[in-house]
């Protein structure tokens, strides 16, 4: 889309904005606010007359800039403690606490909603100026905290991000007229959610990318890759059939090594240091890969005083705390390194590791480890429970065969899961700048409308 500019432009004088058009005010942001009034999180909802939606931070959309109530919050606030807090629709909500390293305090939504609600303690309800369109100010406010605009105006403390009200309203903002306001405004929300729907298509191919990968990899693993095998009853009932030529082990037939990581006496968190010999713990583990943390790692005297915890090619790291069925293969790059207290070492004496790594990867594992793994406040794993886990145990050369094909089908669904995510990426900069361009006056809209 081709869109033409003002005719004429001055220098706003402020950075993030450049030039604005030449009849455009810039003002204060607060000049735009008639009031802004914190949130309450009242009590435990009780079922009575006082029960009322809290809409909370987590109720945030920040890609559509709008507050969603597919979950709502409910808690208990009395009439009087509701009197200047009580949401209506085109009511904006500025995060006011919270926020993170990746995702500073200071997100702005619209309230577009009939139904009666307040607003948590960590937002504030914006109600805006006479003559100022409330979805032309999310967009405002949008362009502005893509930019990081709010971080200048955050106070840290205990971990949590403020953002300070009174400094962020004092920044510059553009202030087209009450016309231009709408315009822009109805001219963003066509053209955003012709973004947000080609989004959404990519967010859904990339789900159904994941469901045809793990589909294709348990059906290698479980039933093999010829479709016309005979099949018989594995004996097991969460596996099912499997090739009639197949046998059907526990790990610890196919093991020479299930063993616990060092722990106790062994080793302790002082012994660690950085860029040293990593060492290999559940948070390590990810989608099938060892990432290791230089930060989490030993000297070489202490890989040498624990010889039987020293990882070697092909063998199996496996998780035993938290999220169950976490694992990954041994790799070149990774041997030598030192199985971490948190992690069991897998060594097979028969079978194919890619194969097998592969298979207990699968959802129908994880969710039988889930089933046995024992632990008060978290899952654990011990070697007792994973030894009894049952392996579908084709030829050698058929788990090969299998390990090859699968190494070659899920590079593919992983390239097409990549470029989704990649066009992800540029659809949402498209969005952002065009949200930037539109409200600083860089494009004029005003007959964009009327195609």
């Amino acid at each position: 889309m081709s869109l033409p500019r003002y005719l004429e432009y001055k220098d706003s004088g402020v950075e993030w904005l450049g030039e604005v058009p030449g009849h455009w005010r810039v003002q204060r942001l607060k000049r735009s606010v008639a009031s802004c009034r914190n949130g309450i999180w009242g009590d435990e909802a009780e079922g009575g007359p006082n029960d009322i939606v809290c809409v909370r931070v987590a109720d945030f959309n920040r890609q559509k800039l709008e507050a969603v109530l597919n979950s709502p919050t409910m808690r208990s606030v009395t009439e009087k403690e509701r009197s200047g807090r009580l949401l209506k629709r085109g009511n904006l909500l500025l995060e006011k606490s919270g926020g993170g390293e990746n995702q500073p305090v200071g997100c702005v939504v619209i309230y577009d909603h009939d139904e009666p609600a307040v607003c948590s303690n960590f937002v504030a309800k914006m109600e805006l100026a006479q003559g100022m369109n409330p979805s032309f100010w999310r967009y405002v406010h949008a362009s502005a905290y893509s930019i990081r605009l709010t971080v200048g105006s955050i106070n840290q403390t205990s971990g949590i991000q403020n953002l300070d009200q009174d400094r962020y309203f004092n920044e510059s903002a553009p202030f087209p007229t009450e016309h231009e306001q709408t315009a822009i405004a109805t001219f963003l929300g066509r053209e955003t959610a012709k973004i947000d729907g080609l989004i959404a298509e990519q967010e859904k191919l990339i789900t159904l990318l994941a469901e045809k990968r793990q589909a294709t990899i348990s059906h290698a693993v479980t039933k093999g890759l010829n479709p016309d095998a005979p099949m018989k009853d594995s004996g097991v009932a969460w596996l099912g059939e499997v090739p009639a030529h197949w046998n059907v082990a526990p790990l610890s037939i196919i093991c020479s090594l299930i063993q616990t990581g060092p722990f106790g006496s062994q080793l302790h968190a002082e012994d660690y240091i950085e860029d040293g010999t990593p060492v290999v713990n559940p948070s390590n583990l990810v989608d099938g890969q060892i990432v290791p943390d230089w930060k989490c790692s030993v000297a070489a005297e202490m890989v040498n005083s624990l010889p039987q915890h020293v990882l070697r090619i092909g063998d199996i790291v496996f998780g035993r705390r938290g999220e169950m069925g976490r694992c990954a293969l041994v790799k070149p790059d990774n041997a030598g390194w030192l199985c971490g207290t948190g992690s069991l070492n897998l060594r097979l004496k028969t079978g194919n590791p890619k194969f097998v790594v592969t298979y207990l990867g699968t959802p129908i594992v994880r969710e039988l480890l889930k089933l046995e793994s024992v632990g008060s406040t978290m899952d654990n794993l011990n070697a007792g429970i994973l030894s009894r886990i049952r392996v579908p145990q084709p030829p050698d050369v058929e788990q090969a065969a299998i390990a090859t094909f699968l190494e070659t089908e899920i590079s593919r669904l992983n390239a097409l899961t990549a470029e989704a995510t990649h066009g992800i990426a540029l659809l949402k900069e498209r969005r952002s700048a065009l949200i930037s361009a539109a409200v600083t006056g860089k494009i004029d809209v005003r007959e964009a409308n009327n195609q």
